[in-house]
């Protein structure tokens, strides 16, 4: 029985590539130094699934940025703006298609369906010179197989990059992508005849906008281009992979009819539905590559219930055509459970990493051709009942109050504009006020205060006495600069989320369990194992040391509970709505301490509601109802005069627009800039929105500076479309990314712009 891996992890399982990378662009070492460290972690990881059994190991989904970049960079769908005249495209293009340079900004970047994962966005248009312009899919293949391990190139099905891809500036939105179909084609016909050339015997077209709900016209697309690629794909075995959903009936149809196409790969551990059309049907002689072994998340599989799904499969697809897969790539899980060491023995029998998920594939392919480990699936089996058994899990009365919450929409009493009036009484803030979205730089040595703290090597007072010092700093910059409503810049937070997991119960939190999140930022998502409840303040005793630093308002920092959930590994032993809920309830408790504590304005982040909207359209609405209402669950018992603001970012939110509304924030601070201000589409379309809003004006992502002007020119833009008394003006996302050389100069730049149009205004 055979076994595979749709993706595996990049950054290394103590991210390496990352820190090869910004070595790399901070000019520290060589762009050969970088592709050794990037060529040793390919070796590592085809070894490792070459050791444990795996028969269909990828290649190609190694990347130093992004997969759908390196799909642009094959097709050579520069933008003109990169100055790339042809030849193989290398780093310089490549990074700045990616993060912009000193004088053109980067492409846009979005979220990867519904994953924290983002990409970068193709611009495409009717003038675009498609050419083979990147041989890197041919090249890991011939690396693997020089290694003797023989490998299935991976490349974004031809279609499914397309439907990710936007027309570029200048061309008219209502451009067919889908008309540029024949010139991509021809370009992937070269990519699979140096491939077969190469020896390859199987190709795997990553189709994930299959999950998507699409029309006939979509949907006609995939069978014009399979059928177009038929002759060049012939002699090879075809393998379609599908993740994230459920497959749609009518897609099913036109899937599993698609000329040349040997395999079939669907999630089934989020589409579960999948397996009633399977059963339904499944074109005899083909293969079903099951993903039944969860691609993007932590716990250990359920072996004997996978078992059980593959046996039911086996006797509809036949025993030689059934694979065992994961449901996704593993990019979306942590690396290596080994590399835990201050997990607890418990919870850590509960847990498997992307490794352990390799093993788990390979164990379940074994038992399916009748050589079952069954020491293996004995300690699994006790690790399921440990888990559903445990009272650490369980908090009797935190779903007591969980589940009273259902009986009201918990709206605050006052509406909109008679809030923001009396905030304005009491903050006296300019027309077009300034803020930041939260944190400031996180510097090398703010970074070695808080290792040292952690490993016990200062002590705590010394601890507090830098972090204050740190953030009076950042007050006195903001003052400075003459900012107009004050962040203390987050020194004490490594990660937004895992600060606050740390100090709520129900949370575990890992030592190396990084997940890229996009280029060389990592994320290192908290476990939610139990119910959540918080024990003491979080935020206060800094919030408050902040406040007493300035005259000016100084935002409380919080996370909000939709955002905590998203960008966590979730228990999945109970709705996500309910452990949303208990998350709510926790910030709330927050935010009326801050309050208390004398904070006038209190943001509530929550960048990630938007990821966590279903693919499917019959979905959406109950996920919106849920996850809007557990926002409004955080602040309704506030005063009028305090100013509730929320964050979103990097995400497409014009489909949502009516739920933004529905939550009810007084201000929202949107990323706006990199997606070419695509948001205020939205409102130049007739939808009304009474609230404050700070579509950003700068892409924090990348290391330019924007000029005075271009800002000022964005904010114009913005009041063509929104009232003046409600516009505030802000960067795009949080700061910590970036370097003070940057920072400083770019919000100088911001304000500058800010009080260039007050004056105009007030002319």
């Amino acid at each position: 029985m055979a076994s595979h891996i749709v993706g595996y992890p990049r950054m290394g399982p103590k991210r390496e590539l990352k820190f090869a990378l910004e070595s790399f662009w901070d000019g520290k070492s060589s762009a050969e130094d970088l592709k050794k460290v990037a060529a040793d972690l390919r070796a590592s990881i085809w070894k490792q699934m070459a050791d444990a059994g795996i028969k269909y190991i990828p290649s190609n989904t190694f990347s130093y940025y992004d997969q759908v970049l390196d799909a642009t960079a094959t097709l050579g769908a520069v933008p003109p703006r990169y100055g790339w005249t042809g030849g193989e495209i290398g780093f310089d293009t490549y990074f700045s298609m990616a993060r912009g340079n000193a004088t053109v900004p980067a492409m846009e970047m979005t979220k990867w369906f519904d994953t924290n994962y983002h990409f970068i966005v193709p611009e495409l248009g009717p003038e675009v010179k498609f050419t083979y312009a990147s041989h890197k899919a041919v090249e890991e293949y011939k690396e693997a197989k020089a290694l003797g391990v023989e490998t299935v190139p991976v490349l974004i099905g031809p279609v499914s990059y397309l439907l990710l891809s936007k027309p570029a500036k200048g061309v008219e939105k209502t451009f067919s992508l889908l008309s540029l179909l024949p010139k991509v084609l021809a370009v992937y016909k070269e990519v699979i005849a140096d491939l077969k050339a190469a020896g390859a015997t199987w190709i795997q077209f990553d189709e994930p906008t299959l999950v998507l709900d699409l029309d006939a016209h979509k949907l006609q697309a995939f069978t014009d281009a399979y059928a177009e690629l038929a002759p060049v794909l012939s002699g090879l075995n075809v393998l379609i992979e599908t993740y994230f959903a459920d497959i749609p009936s009518e897609t099913y149809k036109t899937l599993t009819s698609l000329n040349g196409v040997t395999a079939y790969g669907f999630d089934l551990v989020r589409g579960t539905q999948t397996i009633d059309l399977i059963k339904g049907g499944f074109p005899s002689g083909k293969y079903l590559f099951a993903g039944v072994v969860d691609g993007r998340n932590i716990w250990a599989n359920d072996l004997a219930g996978s078992l059980s799904t593959l046996h039911a499969l086996e006797g509809i697809v036949g025993k030689d055509k059934l694979v065992v897969s994961t449901s996704c790539s593993l990019l979306h899980t942590a690396v290596d459970l080994v590399n835990e060491t201050k997990l607890d023995d418990e919870i850590k029998s509960w847990l498997a990493f992307a490794a352990q998920k390799v093993v788990e594939v390979n164990a379940l392919a074994h038992a399916l051709a009748g050589h079952k480990n069954e020491a293996f699936f004995s300690a699994n089996a006790a690790a399921q009942a440990s888990r559903k058994s445990s009272p650490r899990v369980t908090n009797e009365a935190v779903q007591k109050a969980a589940a009273a919450l259902k009986g009201s929409d918990h709206r605050r009493a006052t509406n909109i504009s008679a809030r923001l009036d009396a905030q304005q009484k009491k903050l006296n803030l300019p027309i077009l006020p300034t803020t930041t979205i939260g944190s400031f730089p996180q510097t090398p040595e703010l970074r070695r205060v808080r290792r040292e703290f952690k490993a016990g090597k200062i002590s705590e007072e010394e601890y507090v006495t830098s972090i204050k010092e740190e953030i009076r700093k950042v007050v006195e910059l903001q003052e400075e600069l003459d900012i107009d409503v004050l962040v203390h810049g987050e020194p004490e937070r490594n990660d937004m989320v895992e600060y606050f997991g740390e100090q709520l119960s129900g949370f575990a939190f890992t030592v190396n369990g990084w997940v890229q999140s996009y280029g060389s930022r990592c994320v290192k998502p908290p476990i939610i194992y139990g119910d959540v409840s918080r024990p003491k303040p979080m935020t206060v005793f800094w919030s408050s040391a902040a406040q007493s630093m300035t005259k000016r308002p100084m935002k409380g920092m919080l996370t909000g509970p939709v955002t905590i959930l998203n960008w966590s590994f979730v228990r999945n032993d109970q709705p996500r709505s309910e452990t949303t809920y208990q998350i709510a309830l926790a910030i709330k408790d927050e935010v009326e301490d801050l309050e208390k504590a004398g904070i006038n304005v209190i943001q509530i982040d929550e960048a990630a509601l938007r990821e966590g909207l279903p693919l499917r359209k019959s979905e959406q609405a109950h996920y919106l109802d849920w996850a809007v209402h557990a926002f409004r669950i955080t602040n309704v018992g506030v005063q009028d005069t305090t100013q509730i603001h929320t964050h979103m970012c990097y995400s497409n939110f014009n489909d949502i627009i009516h739920s933004i509304i529905d939550m009810d924030a007084d201000v929202i601070t949107i990323e706006n800039s990199r997606s070419d201000e695509k948001l205020l589409s939205v409102f130049r379309e007739g939808v009304k929105y009474g609230a404050g809003i700070g579509p950003g004006v700068y892409d924090i992502h990348s290391p330019r500076i924007p000029p005075t002007e271009e800002i000022a020119d964005r904010i114009n833009k913005m009041l063509a479309v929104l009232e003046k008394n409600i516009l505030w003006v802000n960067p795009d996302c949080g700061l910590k990314t970036r370097k003070y050389t940057e920072v400083k100069p770019a919000l100088t730049n911001m304000v500058a712009a800010a009080k260039l149009i007050r004056n105009e205004l007030a002319k």
